[in-house]
């Protein structure tokens, strides 16, 4: 058993044998930043001042490009091979929402676009509602230990309702049988919260969102916490897209701005037919952020998408003098397990 070191904090937790320094200080009740899980979106990058590591499971393809001397470490992959001191964000509020499992009905299933369904659960009879804090996710656990995270697209609620967007993905058979098999009635086996893409509240600075797709759904959260807490911090929005079916609630987005004089609403469309015909702004969505606010080194900014967009979000916002610390994103990404037969070479096809 080795123990790591939080620098900022003093804090120390033990780790067993073949334990990644996240599953160590999840064990422990100390909440570290991480997204996928799958040493893919860089969301657990801490800096490793003591110690070394290995990496059995997967390789840390979030560090690609990273220079040696930064000392860079990838917290969910990361196996101790002695004793670390690590220097990494500690987010202190998700740690009172203790992760569990429950069992959850189907309530309401709509059509939000044509790949993307709507899902509304609620605790099964003799379930506690689940607690959580804007923007985290949960997953769906699925037989032979597989699970699906999904974001929840609302904040807690005094009758337990969960919110879920689901897009359809071809070939996906869990996303297929939500499209096509699953019914009102039907229940669910989940597990949550997950996640550390979550309000930071001690914080007087405007923020810019910007969402991708389905990443929508985490980002609605937290606006919607920010405008219900009365904030009059600057909110700027952005939500990219193909075409304007996808973002499919757009109109609720626009709400926002008449129910918070702070909130400004930006779609953004990267077909440009389809921005033409629609009178939408055209362009890649992380561009239109920095062709609005070129110097980001003021402001807090929340982004939630497909990792292409996280990664390209990430690099230019930085050099648009944006502090890292500042930076909160949360990655959608294959599911860990779907990943790790993609890295084997096993897959011949992609189940999400």
């Amino acid at each position: 058993m080795f123990t790591v070191t939080l620098k900022n904090s003093g804090r120390r937790f033990p780790v067993d044998a073949g334990e990644t320094v996240l599953e160590a200080a999840q064990r422990a009740g100390i909440a570290l930043p991480y997204s996928c899980r799958a040493g893919v979106c860089g969301s657990c990058k801490a800096i490793l001042l003591q110690g070394h590591c290995d990496y059995p499971r997967n390789p840390p393809l979030a560090l690609s490009g990273v220079s040696p001397g930064q000392h860079a470490v990838l917290l969910c992959q990361a196996v101790p091979r002695g004793d670390l001191v690590i220097e990494a964000r500690e987010v202190t509020s998700v740690e009172d929402f203790a992760k569990r499992r429950l069992d959850v009905v189907v309530t309401e299933k709509r059509t939000l676009a044509p790949d993307v369904v709507g899902l509304h659960l609620q605790p099964a009879d003799g379930e506690a509602s689940l607690n959580w804090l804007p923007g985290q996710y949960l997953d769906v656990l699925l037989d032979e230990g597989r699970r699906r995270p999904f974001s929840i697209a609302s904040g807690p609620r005094t009758d337990g309702m969960i919110e879920l967007h689901v897009r359809h993905v071809a070939g996906g058979g869990f996303t297929s049988w939500v499209s096509g098999g699953l019914r009102v009635g039907d229940t669910l086996r989940i597990e949550g919260p997950l996640g550390t893409f979550v309000p930071r509240e001690d914080s007087e600075r405007p923020m810019v969102f910007m969402a991708g797709g389905t990443g929508f759904a985490p980002v609605k959260a937290i606006v919607e916490h920010f405008i219900a807490l009365g904030t009059r911090r600057p909110m700027q929005v952005y939500w990219g897209a193909r075409g304007e079916a996808d973002l499919y609630l757009r109109e609720l987005a626009a709400s926002w701005e008449r129910a918070a004089h702070a909130v400004r609403f930006h779609p953004v469309l990267s077909d440009p037919e389809q921005a033409a015909q629609s009178g939408l702004r055209m362009g890649l969505v992380h561009e239109a952020v920095l062709e609005d606010q070129p110097d980001l080194s003021g402001h807090d900014v929340y982004m939630s998408g497909p990792p292409a967009m996280i990664d390209a979000g990430r690099k230019l916002f930085l050099d648009a003098g944006l502090p890292e610390e500042r930076l909160y994103y949360d990655s959608f990404d294959y599911a860990p397990d779907v990943l790790a037969q993609i890295l084997a070479g096993r897959a011949g096809f992609v189940e999400l």
